[in-house]
Parts: C-alpha cells; structure tokens; sequence
C-alpha cells in the first residue's frame, strides 16, 4: 500500500519539560489534541539526520492504558518522518530492560539494527482511563536520551508550529507476528512485529548459569514466588521462571500484563506488592502456610526489582552490594572480574564499604540511569544500583528487575552448591544478608516518601534545610535540642556531580546532612509522579560492631528519624503527620 505524508499545524502546548524518566501526565492529558503528537515531533527534530532518516526505531512499552493507540500515532509519524522500519514487540510489549537490550543486540533479517526507541511506560505508577502514562527516548547505546537531547526536545515543544503523519497508514495489526510494509513518498516502510521475549531471554542466558539455576529450583528444599504485579514482566516470567528454569506455575503471581494493572499500584515495595508480602511471611497477619525461601516483584515496566526472603525484606542498598560482593564467583559474565560499582547518591553506603573491601573503582552519582549509563560506556563500571529498587549491570543501560532475581537465584545456587542434592541445610536469604552484615557491617536505612505534596510548600521545606546547612553549629544546637544520643553533624551541603566520562556537571541533586559517625539524612524531590511534588527522606546508621546488627530497622533508626522531622519541619511545611509510604 502507498501512503500520503500530510502537515498538521499545531501550536506548544505548555508543560511537556521531560523529567529525568521522561514525560508523564495524566492519560487524560495525553488524549489532548496534539499533545502525543508534538512531543513525538519534538523529539524527532532534537535527533540528528540520520538517526531519523531511513533508521529503525523500537517502539514498545509496558502495556499501559493508551499504549495501543499511542504506538499506531508514532508509527504514522514515523513513516511522515522518513523512518525506514519500526519494531514493535507483540501486543506493543517490552519491558524497559528489553527496550533497551532490543536497541543493543537484536539485527534485523536484513542486517538492521536500532538507532533508538520511544518507551511507552510511567514506570512504577498506576495504569487505567483515569491514571499515568509516559513516553521517553532512548539513544543507540540503549539508554535514556542525555541532557542535551532532553533539552533540545523541552526548547521544540516550546516553538513546534507543525508535524507531519501518514494519517492515510492503516493502523498496524500489533497482535500478530510478522511484517508490514508500506511505500510512502521517500520509499519502503516497514512494521515489524516480533516475541517480546526472545531477544530478552537470549541475553539472560548469556550473562547466567540457567543449569545451576534450575538445579537449585528443583530441590524439595527451594521454593519461590514471582509476583509481576499485573505489568509487563508477566510476559518474561512464564518464559524465563517456567519454561527454561523449570519452577511451577504456581510460582507465578499477577503475572498476566493489564492495561491498569489489576487497578493495583505496579510499585515493587513493602506498601504495595501486598499479595507477594503476605506470602512470604512479611504481612501484618498469617496467611497459614509455610512461606517460600524466596520471593521477588516487578514494576510496571519491569525495572524495578523487590527481593524477599522467607519472612526476610532486602533493602535495595543491600541487595546491589551483595550482587557485587558475589559477582564474580556466582554469575559467569562476571567471571574476569568488576570494572567498577556505582550507586545513586541517596542509596545507603553498603556498596562503598564492599568496593573499599575488594578494592573496586566506586562512583557516587545522581538520581537517573544515564548516570551509570556514561560510566559503563566509559568502562568504568559493571554493577550498579539505587535504593528505589533499581539494580542493573553493563549489559544492558536501563535498571533491570528480571536481571536482579536471576543474580539473586544465581548466588543461591552458588551458596547451594553442596547443598541442593544432599542433605545440608539451605543457605537462605537471610542467611546470605547476615552473613554479609558480619563481614562489611550494616547499613540501617529506611526512606520516607511524602506524595503529592503541594509543589510549592515542597520547594519551601527544601529552601528551609538549605538555608540551615550555612551554620553547622547552629544545626548540631539544634539536632541535640532534639536527641542528645545522635552524634554531630560533620557536615552537610547540596551535593553536586562531576561526570568523569564527559565533564558535565549536575546541581542540586539533593542535600545532604552528614553525621560524624557515618550516619546520613538526605532529602530529594522527585520527579516521577505525575501531578504534585514527592519528597523523599533518606536516613541511615552505620553499624559496624556485629553484635548490633541484627536490631529492627526502625528501632534503630528512630532517633534519626525524630531529627530528620524536626529539623525539616516536615509537618509545619507539608501538613502531614506521617509519610505515604515507608520503605
């Protein structure tokens, strides 16, 4: 079929300043007249030439309300901009792991390869008619678009008068395999649909031991649970859990991909992956039943991973140090050895203490991927994680939640070796954890989330603890106003980013209040939800005497929390008496 290319005029639409996840709004707003569409043109006139221009874009995301018809508007503005082919994974699934390792590995019959992506996703928050939806770029390394590009998209949205679209192009059947082409005004136009698993499965097998894996979920010992929370990693699970690693069906929770959801909360912690929690022993009253030995959860868009032990959470600034204290010996792709680690700032400091220990290069960096994304371009680092349940390695440049379970099972098959098929006790989870507090001391961490926040009293609560940071003994008066038992403030400050790759610089990426004793309170705004401001408290205890290392998280945390609250007027400013959600 040949198609016709039309102009449609438009004008900006005010608002569409991609965040460091992209753009997200309310579906709502999406379904505005033009909205979609210009920033889809924004974004296609930031690009170079070439990366537009007979290149092959993937276009795919998390299933999401709106994804069906949002995929079939950037497919017609595609072809109106010259695109060569469009890949899209079936039913117009792909995690955002798999966006990424699809621009990375996969080659076309042809030789094609991906020059970038649009990802449809709001990441972790809720789906439906009345929810989120989102749409980012990711360049041809398979990460997010940088700075410069984001920026460039943001000055388009604000000037756009026009946008080209093959409004002729029938809509593409997305939930079949197989090619569709076209012929438009600059030549042929293709639309591929392929297995949203396949290229995804491919490299996992590549990267793990699945035999010792599925030795391990074999044992009448072992048992698991993976609860996809109605997201997108449903379409990985049966795949990669079942089908190749051999564990029951049953093992398999929420694992069917839906448009809101299951009108749940697709966000992998203690507060909303509630069926999963009460399974594994974690809930508030006994379910009946002997919990499995391990348990894990994904985010809508399957980036964010939750990892549970038997009656046992472990905290995402645990569960990066210990992938990288086991790498080596436990995951095959690791085998030569670590490039490097790398955690986000506001993630607890139980990875620095590993890197000193096994005398890693370590880099502390701002909250965002494309963080870690340019140290691993760089080749300076293979491990890397942030305390909101994002974990990764270079294989691909997007947080992968699938790739973190697999590097869980893989240490306890590797911890399980003797023990499997014999008669020795399972080394569990736990086990794993405590063991890891008594060689590298424990980190105490919790974090606070205040959602939907009035904007502007957020930014005055900020503004507040900043203008506190320019008297350290005024603040330590005060904090021990508060809690004579806390140590000192040492120091404390707005922490600020060199990137070592390219130089670039990053302000205002949280502040900071450092304890004399290692302790740390750090306070973000953050920018992932879709109206409202979010601020996010972070505090942490640093135990090295390994005979305290076992106290409950909030006992041990309480003294620091009464300070973090006092000191930031978190009521005062907010008018809330407790936070959303606690992790």
């Amino acid at each position: 079929m040949v198609f016709k290319v039309s102009t449609v005029s438009t004008s900006p639409i005010d608002g569409q300043k991609p965040g460091t996840s992209g753009l997200r709004k309310k579906v709502k707003v999406f379904k505005q007249p033009n909205y979609l569409e210009n920033f889809v043109q924004s974004t296609f006139n930031a690009l170079t030439a070439e990366k537009v221009k007979g290149a092959t874009l993937v276009v795919s995301g998390d299933g999401r309300y709106y994804s069906k018809d949002a995929v079939q508007i950037i497919i017609k503005m595609a072809a109106a901009n010259g695109v060569r082919r469009v890949w899209v994974g079936k039913n117009t699934l792909l995690s955002t792991p798999a966006v990424s390792a699809v621009i990375r590995e996969r080659s076309g019959a042809d030789g094609s390869k991906a020059t970038g992506g649009f990802i449809l996703t709001a990441s972790h928050n809720p789906g439906g008619p009345t929810e989120d939806f989102g749409i980012k770029y990711n360049m041809e390394n398979g990460g997010p678009a940088p700075e410069s590009i984001t920026d460039k998209i943001y000055e388009n949205t604000k000037t756009i008068k026009e946008y080209p679209i093959a409004q002729d192009l029938p809509n593409v059947d997305i939930s079949a395999i197989g090619v569709s082409s076209f012929e438009g005004p600059e030549g042929k136009f293709d639309v591929e649909v392929f297995d949203s698993a396949d290229d995804y499965v491919k490299l996992m097998k590549s990267i793990f031991d699945f035999e010792s894996i599925r030795k391990l979920l074999s044992s009448p010992k072992f048992s698991f649970c993976y609860d996809a929370m109605h997201g997108v990693a449903g379409a990985y699970a049966h795949r990669i859990f079942v089908e190749e690693l051999g564990a029951q069906e049953s093992a398999l929770l929420n694992c069917t991909p839906k448009e809101d959801f299951g009108g749940g909360h697709p966000d992998p912690n203690l507060t909303y992956a509630k069926e999963l929690v009460a399974r594994m022993g974690l809930g508030k009253s006994d379910t009946g039943g002997e919990p499995p030995e391990f348990g894990a959860a994904a985010d809508g868009d399957a980036d964010r991973n939750m990892i549970l032990g038997k009656r046992f959470f472990v905290t995402p600034s645990d569960s990066v140090a210990i992938i990288a204290a086991n790498a080596i010996g436990a995951i095959p792709y690791f085998k030569s050895g670590l490039k490097g680690v790398a955690r986000s700032m506001p993630t607890s400091a139980a990875l620095d203490v590993v890197a000193k220990s096994l005398n890693l290069k370590f880099f502390e960096v701002p909250t965002g991927w494309k963080f870690f994304g340019n140290l691993m371009d760089g080749g300076m680092c293979s491990v890397c994680g942030e305390e909101s349940f994002g974990t990764g390695s270079d294989h691909i440049r997007e947080k992968d939640g699938i790739w973190a379970v697999l590097a869980w099972m893989s240490i306890l098959a590797h911890k399980n070796k003797g023990n499997v098929e014999g008669d020795g006790k399972l080394v569990t989870v736990e086990d794993i954890v405590r063991q890891h507090w008594a060689t590298y001391g424990r980190h105490y961490y919790t974090r606070y989330d205040y959602e939907n926040v009035d904007a502007g009293k957020a930014k005055e609560l900020m503004e507040h603890l900043v203008k506190l940071q320019s008297s350290i003994p005024e603040v330590n008066k005060l904090v021990k106003g508060i809690r004579s038992d806390v140590a000192n403030v040492a120091s404390a400050d707005e922490f600020e980013y060199k990137d070592p790759v390219d130089g670039s610089i990053s302000k205002h990426q949280g502040i900071r209040y450092l304890f004399e004793d290692g302790s740390r309170l750090v306070f973000r705004l953050s920018g992932t939800g879709s109206e409202g401001a979010t601020i996010r408290l972070y505090i942490e205890q640093y135990e090295k005497d390994a005979s305290k290392t076992g106290r409950e998280s909030q006992e041990a945390l309480s003294p620091l929390v009464d300070i973090a609250l006092k000191l930031s007027k978190m009521e005062e400013f907010t008018g809330r008496s407790t936070p959303t959600v606690i992790t």
